[in-house]
């Protein structure tokens, strides 16, 4: 009996956790640079004294969906996004770099270049600051040339350069900062070869349509765990009463 009460119990508790998983996935559906989350589920022995005669169930997130999303023009001089698997360089709140395709960025009154979420950009050096500007270009290597508050239009000058890197996509994991990070802790070196495309910026990659449906799926496989344990505590109340009875 206790076997399957536990065995729905788990079942049920690693159900709500892949349904995070997937709500998080919907509600960064319009999330710059997003990349989703796998859930998957595995079967689960428990070992201890004798042989693992118990299985119980599992939710990982076993990895992240590096696809690509949609690109979309905006036309605006701090909208960029990566051609291909590139991927900006950042400095997480941990002061350590990480690495993002959120290419929404902005400059700050103190004249930091951050992203949308307020990390800051990382060029030759460290963390990119702009001074004073009239205008901002930033090329296809990830070259930021300004035109200098009060200077001639002509007076174009190279401020700094946008680390952008390309790591193996299977060395990266991507953290509860949402940022992806080397797993070994080192930093990647810059990649001369990545392009950038100034005005553009890319969307999520989440499908919220099938993200949807995989909700309603381990809903609905949630709803059987519960029944589950139903019938476990009907079953033991019966067990009950008949030992009563004899």
């Amino acid at each position: 009996m206790d076997r399957m009460l536990y065995i729905a119990m788990t079942g049920a508790k690693q159900n709500m956790q892949a349904l995070s998983v997937i709500s998080n996935n919907i509600a960064n559906s319009n999330t710059t640079g997003f990349r989703a989350d796998f859930a998957a589920m595995r079967s689960m022995p428990l070992y201890g004294e004798g042989e693992p005669s118990r299985v119980y169930a599992m939710a990982e997130r076993p990895g992240t969906d590096f696809s690509r999303g949609a690109m979309m023009t905006t036309g605006r001089d701090l909208d960029i996004a990566v051609k291909g698997d590139g991927f900006i360089a950042v400095q997480g709140m941990d002061g350590k770099e990480a690495y993002t395709r959120a290419g929404d960025l902005q400059v700050t009154t103190l004249g930091q270049l951050v992203t949308g979420a307020g990390y800051p950009v990382m060029g030759n050096n460290g963390p990119i600051s702009i001074p004073p500007f009239e205008k901002l270009e930033i090329g296809g290597d990830g070259t930021i040339s300004i035109v200098a508050q009060g200077d001639a239009a002509s007076s174009i000058q190279t401020i700094d350069r946008i680390k952008v890197v390309k790591p193996q996509l299977t060395k990266l994991y991507k953290g509860e900062d949402g940022l992806l990070r080397l797993k070994g802790g080192e930093k990647a070196d810059a990649d001369a070869s990545a392009h950038i495309i100034s005005g553009t910026l890319e969307g999520s990659n989440v499908n919220a349509a099938t993200s949807l449906v995989d909700m309603i799926e381990i809903a609905r496989q949630f709803e059987v765990q519960t029944k589950m344990m139903k019938i476990a505590e009907q079953d033991d109340e019966r067990t009950a009463r008949i030992l009563r009875l004899s």
